[in-house]
């Protein structure tokens, strides 16, 4: 006999997250950011775009500049809206301490 969505909850445990970032983490500065659809999941990939040193501004600039992937990250779509919601909650508390 299936459960019914209520007896499923009252098993459900929540459990505190202990948020660990080891010293081995390298922190990148991403300028650009790519969003791919997969089968089953959302791909982000951050990119840094480091320009070449231009001393002379006569030169002619390059034909092309490379985008460095420095990180990628797959998603679940069932948590990306949370995602979202979170970077745009954070994003308006940096716009609001500007605005001072």
């Amino acid at each position: 006999m299936a459960e019914n969505k209520e007896e499923i909850k009252k098993d459900e445990v929540e459990v505190p997250i202990k948020w660990y970032v080891p010293d081995t983490i390298i922190t990148r500065y991403a300028s650009n950011m790519l969003v791919q659809i997969l089968e089953h999941e959302i791909k982000l990939s951050f990119f840094e775009i480091k320009p070449e040193f231009r001393l002379d501004p006569n030169m002619t600039p390059p034909p092309e500049v490379i985008a460095e992937c420095v990180a990628s990250v797959i998603v679940s779509p069932a948590k990306f809206p949370k995602f979202i919601e979170a970077m745009q909650k954070q994003f308006a508390r940096y716009t609001a301490k500007r605005a001072v």
